[in-house]
């Protein structure tokens, strides 16, 4: 397929800009530029030197479609090894579209989503773990977000597997010689030196492993729960945070009944925010429902904004809330402090050990602090992406805590006195689970579903 299909696509948005790009990438890439082509000076787009760009026009039918620069880049100097040719017009709807249509009317085939990234995995110059990179890199909601995938996609995933796989790899080769010639190669006591490496690529996975709710945040945002009475300026709080008036706001307590769900960015950080019906004991039945909602919704979360409204007295509905949320990242946030305070500080220390904030949404101070806390709370303000590779993935997960069980089995052997052709069962499947996360021995079909969920034209 590599070798005779030519693909193309539109990469750039359908909506009016101020330029379109349909690229083109195959073996005959550059035979259908010159077709549809007329360069400024008449040159011979076949002869071109790669990597220079050409004004010009495209022809169809010897009527002129647009005013264009062509983009030459020949293989394997290019995002997919093969000839690649980027064609800039004007940004309409329908003039990008015409053009993409001569391409496809000369001998190209539309491009499935992701599949110019697909061929660049499968002619060698990414591996798998850089291609999801690609498309994490599109789908960043976060500066960490983009940062980290821009790591991964200069490979750091993929050099700390390489370093663990050859590892493994030479015990497998040491034991199989070992078992083909035993009277040459010597295994007594083999246990003892394996089982030293073994422990160490168990701590380096182990250490990838741990970063991967850290990861997931990253990747995905955090999911922050907005909770506490009702009428204490949680959908005020909301509002603030996101700059619009999303949430209802009214003065009769229990406005809010059921959760509602937005995401903003917070300086460099994702957050997904679900405001919450006011927790309290109620006998309606509707609220009841939202009440139980906001009780789930705060056990599944990576964070609690618990919202006080430091005019009133804390009651049996506020130690209620410390009791869902006393395993839970919380900030504790003291609303209202522009009235006259009956709570303080130094009550909320009494029953929750966390330093709260004092915050007045009505005055909207305090907010300063509130972000401070949660960059602090969730990467300690010592994130090093120069040094330090997060597991955003979920597969990279899966396959890393894969390998760890087989390595435990391989000290189990070890440890039990097993003959040394066990180790090598599981030595194996170490590796080739591995390999999965860059895409050695990886399936045709996981590969597919991976790319479907690239955007088209990349």
């Amino acid at each position: 397929m590599l070798e005779k299909e030519t693909i193309a696509a539109i990469s750039t948005g359908m909506a009016s800009s101020g330029i379109g790009i349909v690229r083109i990438s195959g073996k005959d890439t550059v035979n259908i530029i010159s077709k549809i082509f007329v360069p400024e000076k008449n040159k011979d787009m076949r002869k071109v030197a790669s990597h220079t760009v050409h004004y010009g026009n495209i022809i169809d039918d010897g009527h002129i479609v647009d005013e264009v620069l062509v983009i030459i880049m020949r293989a394997p100097h290019t995002y997919t090894r093969e000839d690649v040719v980027e064609i800039d017009c004007h940004g309409g709807i329908f003039v990008v579209r015409k053009i993409f249509d001569i391409v496809l009317k000369n001998g190209a085939r539309c491009a499935e989503p992701g599949e110019f990234t697909k061929w660049a995995f499968l002619n060698g110059r990414i591996d798998l773990s850089q291609a999801e990179a690609v498309a994490d890199i599109i789908n960043a909601k976060s500066s960490i977000a983009l940062e980290q995938s821009v790591s991964q996609l200069k490979g750091k995933m993929r050099d700390i597997i390489i370093r663990q796989r050859e590892k493994i790899i030479y015990h497998i080769a040491y034991i199989e010689a070992a078992l083909d010639d035993p009277e040459h190669i010597n295994v007594e006591n083999y246990g003892e030196e394996l089982i030293i490496d073994v422990d160490n690529i168990l701590k380096d996975i182990e250490i990838l492993l741990k970063t991967s709710e850290n990861g997931r945040m990253i990747k995905e945002g955090i999911k922050t729960v907005i909770l506490g009475k009702p009428n204490v300026g949680k959908s005020s709080l909301m509002n603030m945070l996101l700059g619009e008036d999303r949430a209802i706001v009214t003065d009769i307590a229990g406005t809010t009944r059921d959760t509602l769900e937005e995401s903003l960015r917070l300086s460099e950080l994702q957050l997904n925010i679900i405001d919450t019906a006011g927790i309290r004991k109620t006998e309606d039945v509707v609220e009841k429902i939202g009440v139980e909602r906001s009780i789930n919704m705060a056990k599944e979360a990576d964070l609690v904004i618990y919202v006080v409204d430091a005019s009133v007295p804390i009651d049996e509905n506020d130690k209620e809330i410390i009791k869902i949320i006393s395993d839970k990242k919380c900030i504790v946030l003291l609303n209202k402090t522009d009235l006259e305070c009956i709570v303080n500080t130094e009550d909320i220390k009494n029953i929750i050990d966390t330093e709260p904030l004092e915050i007045s949404v009505k005055n909207n101070t305090g907010m300063d602090l509130f972000e401070k806390r949660v960059r602090e709370m969730f990467y300690e303000g010592r994130i090093s992406f120069d040094e330090e590779i997060y597991v955003t993935n979920l597969r990279h997960k899966e396959a890393l805590k894969e390998a760890c069980e087989s390595l435990m089995l391989v000290k189990e052997s070890i440890m039990s006195g097993l003959p040394e052709d066990f180790y090598s069962i599981d030595l194996m499947n170490a590796y080739e689970v591995l390999g999965k996360i860059i895409g050695e021995a990886v399936e045709d079909d996981l590969v597919n579903e991976i790319f479907s969920k690239f955007c088209m034209g990349k």
